[in-house]
């Protein structure tokens, strides 16, 4: 891999900090231009980081250095493939949810929306900072920023249940930050350095007991955001914020930051070769087997719409983890895939239960009867998104879930390979009961409804997403080369 100096990282992670500080300065004195600053600045980050595909794709990594705090100790962006990946998703993402949440405020005519652009902005920035990670360090201060940005968000509405949400998000993410702290100063002690190497750098620096206790502490405070179980409690109930902010959290930001954070401390700090001869990737992969399997029958339980969605997405976030964990090049390739691919139906799938409730104040699946009579563009994009989760062709999800099951079978480990199956069973279970009531059940109020959508601010992007989930199933390196992306990022892990 070649390094080329670039100042692109760092212009695609500033765009929605000046963005911020104009929807702060515009405030309530004119909604249309502080909304304008928002969608400027999401488009504006998407073409720039689009712009450093093809540099990526010829082998280079993009490199752009802050500060040198110390020796081997830098703040510093490296645009690498799986970094790249990730960034992509978050920007593409952020455009549909910028149109999304004006719907979705002004529809509720919700209060302090100039706080919520406001820190959307703030969060974004953040997510963008931890996918151009080039070291742990620069990973923790965006980590800890997007913890900060995104607490308002959670406990936007003010009510107690809201502010209780909040903090139980703080109290679980901030001592995870502690402990990565303590962890990182461990490494660094040992190593000299925090730099991300695909294959990791830190095997051969300590003891072996060492090593594994500071895997162990790394993974599972990366984990608490990638809601692992027993760590997973906050994420059911952030689900009090307003819906465009579960989005975020879900599909865009903070959950897949923390998957981001796992898989980078897995492939980038330990590396396979590490995990495979200390035996320590076969007790990760039960341990997110067990949260896969048991979040699905948490799902199955929840009526609330977006309770049940929750779980879904520590199911998902589980799923790329095993994928990882199994350390075969298929594996890999379908887990970092299930980011992307992943955070395109789950954002579906939120959006359309902001979208019900707008338009209807339901928010429980027994609700929902013959609610596909009345806005069948909207249930018709949840049945979209609930068959990618499923992974059904021809959804993108079926193409990253065909690669985590061909990476199990070359692991040789066919009782993940059930786990894979037996997710997507349970994940039909609890999804297409919904979409059987919205379309197939009398609702209980009219006979006939008629045609009633939310507002087309909310419409348009939950179509557009359904949209690319179908084109990414179909054409899967469309666009953003998502499948060649991964592939690359592969083979620098892989050694070739």
């Amino acid at each position: 891999m070649d390094v080329v100096y670039s100042i692109k990282p760092l212009l695609a992670i500033m765009v929605s900090l000046v963005a911020a500080c104009l929807i702060l300065l515009t405030g309530e004195r004119s909604k249309n231009l502080r909304e304008s600053w928002t969608i400027l600045a999401s488009v504006i980050k998407f073409i720039i980081v689009v712009s450093m595909v093809p540099s990526v794709l010829d082998g280079n990594v993009l490199e752009y250095t802050i500060i040198s705090l110390a020796p081997g100790l830098f703040l510093q962006f490296r645009v690498d493939a799986f970094g790249l990946l990730f960034g992509i998703l978050a920007s593409t993402l952020w455009i549909a949810t910028s149109f999304y949440s004006i719907g979705y405020m002004r529809g509720l005519k919700e209060h302090a929306q100039t706080r919520y652009f406001f820190c959307f902005a703030i969060a974004i920035s953040a997510t963008l900072g931890i996918a151009f990670s080039a070291n742990l360090l620069t990973l923790f201060v965006f980590y800890e920023m997007l913890t900060l940005a995104t607490y308002p968000l959670v406990a936007h509405k003010e009510t107690p249940e809201a502010i209780k949400g909040g903090r139980k998000y703080l109290t679980y993410t901030l001592t995870a930050g502690v402990v990565i702290l303590l962890s990182m100063a461990i490494i660094y002690r040992l190593t000299g350095t925090l730099d991300f190497k695909p294959g990791g750098f830190v095997a051969g620096s300590a003891s072996a007991d060492m090593l594994r206790f500071l895997f162990v502490t790394l993974v599972m405070s990366f984990g608490v955001k990638a809601a692992i179980m027993p760590l997973h409690e906050w994420l059911p109930t952030a689900m009090v914020a307003p819906t465009p902010v579960s989005a975020l959290l879900h599909a865009v930001a903070v959950v897949k930051a923390g998957v981001f954070g796992v898989l980078r401390v897995i492939l980038y700090v330990f590396g396979p070769a590490f995990l495979h001869d200390t035996g320590l990737w076969i007790l990760l992969a039960y341990l997110v087997s067990f949260t896969i399997i048991v979040s699905c029958f948490f799902a199955l339980a929840q009526d609330n719409i977006k309770r049940r969605l929750a779980f879904s997405t520590i199911n998902n976030l589980s799923i790329v983890i095993l994928g990882a964990a199994l350390l075969s090049a298929d594996a890999i390739k379908g887990g970092m895939l299930h980011i992307a691919f992943h955070g395109f139906m789950k954002i579906t799938l939120f959006f359309v239960a902001g979208a019900i409730y707008v338009k209807t104040h339901k928010q429980n699946v027994s609700e929902l009867d013959g609610l596909g009579r009345q806005m069948p563009l909207t249930m018709g994009s949840f049945a979209i998104g609930a068959m990618g989760v499923c992974g059904i062709p021809p959804t993108c999800g079926f193409i990253s879930k065909w690669y985590l099951c061909l990476g199990s079978l070359a692991a040789h480990e066919i009782i993940f390979l059930f786990v894979f199956l037996a997710s997507a069973l349970l994940d039909a279970a609890f999804f297409f009961p919904i979409v059987y009531r919205a379309f197939f059940k009398k609702t209980k109020e009219d006979i006939n409804p008629g045609f009633n959508e939310a507002p087309l601010f909310m419409v348009t992007p939950l179509m557009a997403t359904a949209f690319f989930s179908l084109v990414l199933g179909i054409f899967p390196n469309a666009f953003v080369h998502f499948i060649e992306i991964a592939a690359l990022a592969v083979q620098n892990i892989m050694g070739g």
